[in-house]
């Protein structure tokens, strides 16, 4: 009966260990929407102005991880920004070795704060402060609001996971596998090492995992050199989360994510190899400045390991730090580019892990909507090659290319607009929210160019069966009309790259452009219509230029719909 009573007790005490283990990383993930929604716009320009300078990129890591408290979140974000064109490769490699030195911050935050004060006293005023804040209808006093709140979150999750740990004394049988695994010598660091591994994957964050193991550390179920063990694998852990982000991504996603594997394994093996070397140095100046030993004092372990975190990635950022460049050509080696497809039916710059960093997923969108309306624009230039395709072959070659292209551009549309829905269920701020709102406009708007450009290839696989040709008078004007949509596209392309205030300035020119293609069909419509009355045998080809230079000027219209909805004017 007692024995069913030590289950039940055990079982229970499993779930509470979980729940706060679970409140830990809840207040992790509120802090980390707020830190995302108050920074807004200057997160986003902070991480789109990153230079290709290393030390740059790996301060840019550090404040990344330590504002997200999670090096998975972060890598898995730089791996999303490499695979939208964001940042480089070499850019990439500092900001992952900046995020490796940002873990260390938890571990200090826990170590210093976490067991010495009473956090639950902490957390408390906290929430009172974050309460009135949460209320306040200001979008920036909401979001501080929310970030004290995750941080009370975070401190109760810590303080109820130190409270829920079951006294080994009293409780011994539930954690005596951890203590076994201590009696094989070396062994016990691989086994270790493969458990710190496990728990950051299982847990997708390596703060949760070196909370976790303070608290194994503080409470004497593990030693100092274990608890190093376990740091070292969440290092590996980390890895394997962003290789997940980087499967669905392109090869330039796969390259940073490989780059980051390499970097940490380079850095798991020299340590290893002077693993006791290093902690007997922590030891010895932890007991010369007068913390105590880690190794005979357990209450000690958190000092030392988080000296120990943070020497090496310290170390391991400034051994390799010189040799990104090299480490980039073995990545490229490895998986060399197989060459760009071309016609890609699928979204390029989005990948999985992308979507909880709600608030940056933004760069992401304003990206792939701009490839898109390249898309369009690439497939509106295959019209004035029709006109001047003579090899009946080519001709053909050309409307399966507009063909696959119309195909394309819809499946992409209702891909994106999916995307922005899934997004916009995420807690945003409201300037980003409005700028997807904005960015489904653009995207339904760019599906109707599809569309024109299709209708206008249909015309023309109608003329050439009729055996209809163009006049010089006729071929001249569409070309004209084609160059002054271009113009209008190229400007629509550019303000798609600037900020909303340059786009608003640039609105006139816009407007500008689109009254001179709508000035320009009036124009030659009444010449065609003169054309027609001194020579009756243009009637045919007149019908379909009229039905170009029209479907040109929906193509302007639409254009120039774009140019508002980027500038930040409401159209629907």
């Amino acid at each position: 009966m007692s024995t069913n009573d030590d289950m039940d007790f055990s079982f229970f005490d499993f779930l509470t260990l979980f729940g706060s283990l679970s409140l830990f990383l809840f207040g992790m993930k509120t802090m980390s929407e707020g830190i995302q929604k108050f920074a807004g716009d200057r997160m986003r320009s902070i991480l789109a102005a990153m230079t290709s300078n290393r030390f740059i990129g790996v301060f840019t890591g550090f404040l990344l991880t330590t504002l997200v408290q999670s090096s998975s979140a972060s890598t898995v974000m730089v791996v999303s920004f490499v695979n939208a064109g964001l940042m480089s490769l070499v850019q990439s490699v500092g900001v992952i070795m900046g995020a490796n030195i940002g873990t260390t911050t938890t571990a200090w935050l826990i170590s210093l704060l976490g067991f010495k004060l009473n956090i639950s006293a902490l957390s408390l005023p906290l929430i009172g402060i974050s309460f009135p804040l949460l209320l306040n209808s200001r979008e920036r006093f909401n979001s501080m609001g929310q970030i004290f709140l995750g941080f009370a979150l975070l401190f109760m999750g810590l303080d109820f996971l130190r409270g829920a740990v079951p006294d080994l004394e009293t409780n011994p049988e539930m954690f005596r596998f951890l203590q076994e695994l201590t009696d094989y010598g070396v062994y016990s660091t691989f086994l270790f090492l493969a458990l710190g591994t496990l728990l950051t994957i299982v847990l997708q964050s390596s703060s949760a995992t070196m909370a976790l193991t303070l608290v194994m550390c503080n409470y004497g179920w593990i030693g100092y050199e274990h608890g190093a063990a376990i740091v070292l694998g969440e290092n590996i852990g980390t890895t394997i989360t962003a290789n997940l982000a980087a499967l669905v991504g392109n090869v330039y996603a796969k390259r940073t994510a490989l780059a980051h594997t390499i970097f940490n394994i380079i850095g798991i093996i020299w340590m290893l190899i002077l693993f006791r070397f290093f902690l007997d140095r922590i030891d010895y100046f932890m007991i010369y400045f007068g913390l105590g030993s880690p190794v005979n004092n357990p209450t000690m372990i958190p000092i030392g390991l988080s000296i120990f975190h943070t020497v090496f990635n310290i170390t391991n950022t400034l051994l390799l730090i010189g040799f990104i460049k090299y480490l980039v050509k073995m990545v490229e080696f490895i998986l060399p580019s197989r060459g760009k497809k071309f016609e890609r039916p699928h979204l390029e710059y989005f990948s999985s892990g992308f979507l909880h960093m709600a608030e940056l997923s933004v760069f992401q969108a304003k990206k792939e909507v701009r490839r898109y309306a390249e898309l369009a624009h690439r497939m509106f230039n295959f019209i004035p090659a029709m006109i001047i395709e003579t090899d009946k072959n080519e001709f053909q070659n050309i409307i399966e290319k507009v063909s696959k292209y119309e195909e394309i551009t819809d499946r992409v549309e209702v891909e994106i607009t999916t995307f922005l829905i899934k997004i916009s269920r995420k807690q945003l701020s409201g300037h980003a929210a409005e700028e997807l709102r904005r960015m489904r406009i653009v995207s339904s708007e760019i599906e109707k160019i599809g569309d024109v450009c299709f209708k206008m290839s249909s015309v023309l696989a109608d003329k050439k069966k009729e055996k209809i040709y163009f006049t010089p008078a006729q071929r001249s004007d569409l070309f004209e009309m084609f160059k002054l949509v271009n113009n209008a596209f190229e400007l629509m392309l550019g303000n798609m790259q600037v900020s909303t205030l340059e786009a608003r300035n640039n609105l006139q020119k816009a407007a500008e452009l689109e009254k001179r293609i709508n000035s320009f069909r009036d124009q030659v419509r009444d010449a065609v219509i003169i054309d027609m009355e001194k020579d009756p045998s243009h009637v045919k080809s007149a019908f379909y230029f009229n039905k170009l230079i029209t479907s040109c000027e929906k193509i302007g219209d639409t254009i120039l719909n774009i140019n508002e909805a980027v500038a930040g004017i409401n159209i629907e």
